[in-house]
Parts: C-alpha cells; structure tokens; sequence
C-alpha cells in the first residue's frame, strides 16, 4: 500500500531541484478503429481518442493541486498507425491530421503513435505511412513519429534504415522555416519498447490493454543535489549507493501519481519510467551529475564509465522502490534539452562520436542532436545504421534523433524553445556510407537471437 508520507522528503526536490513528474501518457489502443473506409476508420479514431482521454488532463491537474506534484506533460500514445494504413488505404496524413485535432480537444502536449515498426521488412501500409511522415509533421503541432529498424532477434533491415536517412532530412527540410522542427519529433528505434512513456518514441503496443495508465518521472536535478551535498570524499560505490536511494524516492513519487491516475481514470496502471529525462533548465542536466561525480567536464575521458554507473543505479533504486518499473528507465543523454550537454558541445568537450560511446551504457541513443545542414540522407542513415547495431548487439534500445539544420553549418545554433531546448550544430563525418547503405537487405540478427 502507498502511502503519501513516503513522498514527504521529496518537497524540497520539487520546490529547490526541478523535480517533476515528467509526463503521464494514456496508451490507447486503436486497433477496433481499423475500417476498409479511411474517412471512417478515421472518424472512430477521434471519437475514441476523445472518449478514453475526455478526462486525463483534469484528472491530471486535480492530482497537481492535491499533492503539490509538477506534472509537466500530459501525453497520448496510440496503435501504430500504419496497422491502420494497412487496412484502410489512402493517405495516412488524415490520420495525423485527426490526431491533431483529438489531441486539441482533450488538451494533451503530444501524441506519440504515427509509426511503423518494420524490423524485419515492410506489411502493408507500412512505406506509405513512413513516406508520409514530412508531410505529417510540417501540418501538425502535436504529433510524434517513430520507426522501429532493428531488433536483437530480427536483425536490422537496412532498406528501412536507408529510406530513414531520407525521411529525416525531408522532416526537417520542409520545416525549415521553423528551425527545422519536423526532424524533432520523429525518431528511429532499435528494440522500441512497447510501453515508453516518453516521446518521440511512444506507441501502444498490441500486447498492451485496451487503455493503460504510464508515467515518467525525472530528477536529474535531484541526484546532482544529492551528490553536491553527500558525495564529497565518497568511494564511487559509496556514490551508486546514493543515486540508488536517490532514485528510489523519485519513484515512489511516480508510483504514487500512476496509482491516482489510474484509479480516477478507471483504466490499468501501467508503468513507471524513471529515466532521467533532463531540460535547459540550469540544475536540471545529466552531465552536471556525472561532473558532479568527478569529470571536468561531461565528454572527459571516463564519462562512458560515469554514465554506465548512473545508469544502473538508477534502475537498481527504482525496480527496488516499484514492481512496475519499465519503459527505458535509466539516464537521457539528449543533446539540446540538456544544458550541460549544451555546453559541453559548444566547448568542443563532446562530439557525435564520444556520444555514440555513451549510448552504448545509457538510455536509448543519439537523441536531440543538431547536425549541419548539407549533412547527406547516406550519412544519416550510416549514423542510423550505427546506433541500431549498438542496441542489437547489446539488446538495449537505442534510437537516434538528429535534426539536420537546413541551410546552417556547425558552430551555429537552432532554438526550438521549450523542453526541446537548443543547442549548437555539432560537427558530423562527412566520408560517405552510401555504397553499405545503398545495399538493402537485412543485416542477419546476432547469436544472442537464439536465447529462448
């Protein structure tokens, strides 16, 4: 049993160290919405959108006022689309253009959901939702894309990664006129899990219940508080102890707040997802706890290890504070929402290829990184094609979120505002892939596939 007394001591976080219930997401299935009909298959899509979630964000706002807890965004994620694409035909930009405007009548941030998850080739409906995407995004606000290439038991399918190189530079191609936003919102996945709070990555998966309750809490201001304050002079056992009891209080609140949510709103709870999901905000960074641990400056020789720590003591005091921890739980590393990261990019302390190093330790990838602008679809989908073999190896999802600056070469910036923040056009290797990734085919599925 919860009891609100075990979220106490979490008042000063809240109130001193940008302690916050990052997001509660509603994953919706809409898999009783699929129609020969795209209009009608459509309008079932809006009506039950508008039905299960009618209630999230007041539901949501009442918890705030209650317990005095920051929830930050209130969010959707739904079937993957192009399920629907494969039924109903027709072009799969209406499905996003009724996402939109579900999500404006229910009052959510975002909608995670306008996905194909091709692993091991192309179903139906698949290539024509994913040639859509652009498109989708340039004519919503709301709306989140992802793509799944790769798993450790398929393998990646290099036909999808190829055509994703593309994509990603059309997205921010025709958002260019809004610091290339497109291409920030869509993201590609490597064992995508099917129950992540957090966008661009989410969807509600088939194994899920019909509607289900997720939360993601973060607290990256937290941990470094409570390294700045007890971790002088301590062993680096001594410091993954610490996170681990600092990360077990940031999931009891979750807990707590999941547990609310799924009573009032009548629907399963599902997970707690207590990644440490950073912003601009100063004191809210990732790279300031592993400074905190010991580095110079986050991209010092040793921050692949730091970061390694973190990222399972983190995960070792949540699964001991809740039974339902899931999701990607552990540590971001996204770029231009951490201001840490910012800094270390602008000084020349981080590059793409030690942040490739650091996703092979942490939660998901390459994620919020701003590249220049005549950085080609070939090297794109080779930065893709790389970070997807780390998660098939590893069995870890990775994912790679990288928005090319149109018209801007590195050194610049782009400002995307809010929790996208901004950040400096890192420097990219131009040596081109494009023979490997012009290829196609799937790259065979490592041994480690065959554990059953």
């Amino acid at each position: 049993m919860l009891n609100t007394n075990d979220i106490l001591e979490t008042i000063s976080m809240i109130q001193d160290e940008n302690l916050d219930i990052r997001t509660v997401t509603m994953g919706i299935s809409l898999l009783d919405c699929a129609d020969a009909d795209i209009k009608a298959s459509c309008e079932k899509v809006y009506r039950k959108i508008t039905t299960c979630a009618r209630d999230l964000v007041p539901v949501c706002e009442q918890i705030e006022k209650e317990y005095g807890i920051p929830i930050i965004n209130k969010r959707i994620s739904v079937t993957p689309i192009a399920m629907l694409v494969g039924v109903s035909g027709g072009d799969p930009v209406q499905y996003a253009l009724t996402l939109e405007r579900a999500s404006q009548a229910v009052g959510v941030n975002f909608i995670g959901g306008f996905s194909a998850l091709v692993h091991r080739g192309f179903s139906a409906g698949d290539k024509a939702l994913i040639e859509a995407i652009p498109e989708a995004l340039s004519r919503t606000e709301h709306i989140c894309a992802s793509v799944n290439v790769g798993s450790t038991k398929a393998g990646i399918n290099l036909d999808a990664v190829e055509m994703m190189g593309r994509i990603v530079r059309e997205a921010a191609e025709i958002t260019q006129d809004r610091e290339c936003i497109g291409a920030s919102k869509l993201v590609v996945l490597c064992n995508a899990p099917e129950n992540n709070p957090f966008m661009a990555g989410a969807f509600h998966g088939v194994g899920e219940p019909d509607v289900v309750i997720h939360v993601g809490v973060s607290g990256p201001g937290v941990v470094r508080s409570a390294l700045a304050r007890n971790g002088k002079d301590k062993t680096i056992t001594q410091i993954a102890d610490l996170i681990k009891r600092t990360a077990f209080k940031i999931t009891r609140m979750g807990q707590l707040v999941g547990t609310l949510a799924s009573e009032r709103l009548g629907v399963p709870f599902g997970i707690v997802d207590l990644s440490l999901a950073p912003t601009p905000a100063v004191g809210d960074s990732v790279a300031h706890i592993l400074e905190e641990i010991g580095l110079e400056q986050c991209g010092a020789a040793g921050t692949t290890a730091a970061l390694a720590m973190l990222n399972d003591a983190v995960k070792k005091g949540g699964v001991m504070a809740s039974s339902m921890v899931g999701g990607l739980s552990g540590a971001f590393i996204p770029v231009s929402e951490d201001a840490g990261m910012i800094d270390a990019a602008r000084s020349g302390a981080l590059c793409i290829e030690k942040l490739e190093a650091m996703t092979a330790v942490c939660s998901v990838g390459l994620d919020m990184i701003i590249i220049p602008g005549d950085t080609t679809a070939e090297v794109i989908s080779g930065i893709i094609a790389d970070e997807a073999a780390i998660g098939m190896i590893n069995s870890k999802t990775t994912a790679v979120r990288v928005i090319p600056a149109i018209g801007k070469q590195a050194g610049e910036e782009l400002n995307f505002g809010g929790l996208l923040g901004y950040g400096p056009i890192m420097k990219v290797n131009t040596l081109s892939p494009a023979t490997f990734v012009h290829r196609g085919g799937q790259i065979p599925a490592p041994i480690q596939a065959l554990k059953n």
